[in-house]
């Protein structure tokens, strides 16, 4: 007689005992016990006790490999040695002021000097605030209102950028935001040249991120940059996440020039750091020596610690290591493949260079109405069966992998994804 497997939520619930007791507390303080809502999961997330290198201890004091690492943030890895100094050095030398500070100039040039189409260039906390901040300046530059948007894009949480869906989304957004499809350079040239004297921007990501992590045609994006410039409109990259796939970001990649780029995530090496720069006569619209400039303000903008952070980082990341980064990229999504091939599953994987995403449905996947056909049961019960066997994935069936991250680790990735589907098959 077959012995019956637990459910993957009751292997859960069974190992994640001290979670649930602070989540159960959680909730009586947060709204949904959570703080954050991209990291919700069912039946209740994992809370983290301390990272180190490419694995997470949770509370209960389960040790996993982490390839989610703060959403794409932490390219090096947790507690990486030479970041955990930048850091301490800086806080001995104080950790905020009403005035810039070095580390905050040695960032800006790095970036600047990294990112063909970065002159000048501004910080923030967040990519919402950046992608705020080039959409306020598009706008500035061009004495237009409208832009442009990609239909699955995400680009923060303030309200231009939202799904007029979305729950206190101020009701007059969709007058503002023109939205056209992803990877459809016919279906969106045609859009923009019906609007295109009304907008001031085209934001997108080359690599769509939370919508799939879907990486742009390059013929798309070629479009893109051409309807801009027969309109006057700028071209906006969101380089949030995709700034991790090269020294100089997607655009280095496609070879493709942006006005305005938004930076986040591994530009602060693990800690709030965000940015936004582009042509210098575009920028130069923030100058407060200027007559009539934009202001920006923000009271922790250029935080030397986040600057201090963000300058260890980029220095980790030299040529040798993207090559790497790419090639073990390639390398999983390669094994991925070929384990749902075996196991007669139909999946797609998707992505570039070290980011990569795992969509349940037999269809390619080119944009985000293509994610929507995902089998969200089946990514569900995937995504908590691997942290049963000690790996992170987020509840998107998003991964990327860190600089820890080697040989060793990606085989012990394909293994355990062997395993939950072997023991998926075996509940059916």
């Amino acid at each position: 007689m077959r012995t019956q497997l637990p459910s993957v939520e009751e292997q859960f619930r069974a190992t994640t005992t001290r979670s649930r007791e602070l989540y159960e507390q959680a909730l009586q303080v947060m709204p949904g016990g959570v703080t954050r809502t991209s990291i919700y999961s069912e039946p209740y997330p994992i809370y983290a006790a301390r990272g180190e290198g490419c694995r997470v201890w949770d509370v209960d004091g389960t040790r996993r490999l982490d390839l989610v690492v703060n959403y794409t943030a932490l390219v090096a890895g947790h507690a990486h040695p030479a970041v955990v100094e930048a850091i301490r050095e800086q806080a001995a030398r104080g950790t905020s002021f009403a005035a810039p500070n070095p580390p905050e100039v040695a960032l800006a040039r790095e970036l600047v000097e990294r990112i063909a189409s970065i002159e000048k260039i501004r910080f923030t906390n967040s990519g919402t605030e950046a992608t705020m901040m080039a959409l306020r300046l598009a706008r500035a530059h061009t004495g237009r209102t409208k832009f442009a948007k990609v239909e699955g894009g995400y680009h923060g949480s303030h309200d231009l950028v939202q799904d007029p869906e979305v729950a206190g989304t101020l009701p007059d957004v969709g007058e503002f935001a023109v939205v056209i499809p992803y990877n459809d350079a016919a279906g969106a040239t045609a859009i923009l040249d019906r609007h295109g004297a009304e907008l001031a921007a085209v934001i997108v990501e080359p690599i769509l991120g939370s919508g799939g992590m879907i990486p742009a045609d390059p013929e798309y994006l070629r479009a893109l940059r051409a309807a801009c410039d027969r309109h006057g409109s700028l071209l906006i990259f969101d380089e949030v996440i995709s700034f991790r796939v090269a020294r100089g970001g997607a655009q280095e990649l496609y070879g493709i020039r942006p006005d305005l780029t938004t930076l986040g995530k591994v530009i602060g090496g693990g800690l709030p750091v965000a940015a936004f720069g582009g042509r210098a006569d575009v920028m130069e619209l923030l100058d407060p020596r200027r007559p009539g400039f934009l202001p920006q303000a923000g009271t922790l903008n250029g935080h030397p610690l986040g600057m201090a952070a963000g300058v260890a980082t980029l220095a980790l990341l030299t040529p040798e290591v993207y090559a790497e980064l790419d090639r073990r990229g390639e390398r999983t999504r390669e094994g991925l493949r070929a384990l749902f091939a075996e196991h007669e599953i139909p999946a797609q994987v998707t992505g570039v260079s070290s980011l990569m995403q795992i969509h349940f449905t037999p269809e390619p996947v080119r944009s985000s109405r293509d994610v929507q056909r995902t089998d969200a049961r089946r990514r569900k019960e995937f995504v908590l069966g691997l942290c049963n066997h000690g790996v992170l994935l987020n509840s998107r069936g998003m991964a990327a992998l860190s600089t820890p991250v080697g040989e060793a680790e990606i085989d012990e990735f394909l293994e355990a994804v062997d395993t939950v589907l072997t023991e998926a098959r075996a509940r059916a």
